[in-house]
């Protein structure tokens, strides 16, 4: 089932710049979802092998303890 959605001039312009010529908004809409899941997929392992994300932790733990005093 089709949805409508409404945008304004500005964002449709924007939107049409990014639209290939043999693209639907559709297919354009479904592409930018996808290239935002990998681009956020590829990002979640930034830190793998690191102790970043428990320097991160210990940095949050520390900054909690100070305004409970």
């Amino acid at each position: 089932m089709a949805k409508r959605i409404r945008v304004d001039e500005d964002t449709h312009a924007a939107l049409a710049s990014l639209k290939g010529d043999d693209e639907t908004f559709d297919d354009l809409l479904t592409r930018l979802l996808r290239e935002r899941r990998e681009n956020i997929g590829s990002g979640a392992s930034l830190w793998a092998e690191s102790d970043a994300p428990e320097c991160a932790r210990e940095t949050r733990q520390e900054l909690k303890s100070g305004i409970d005093t």
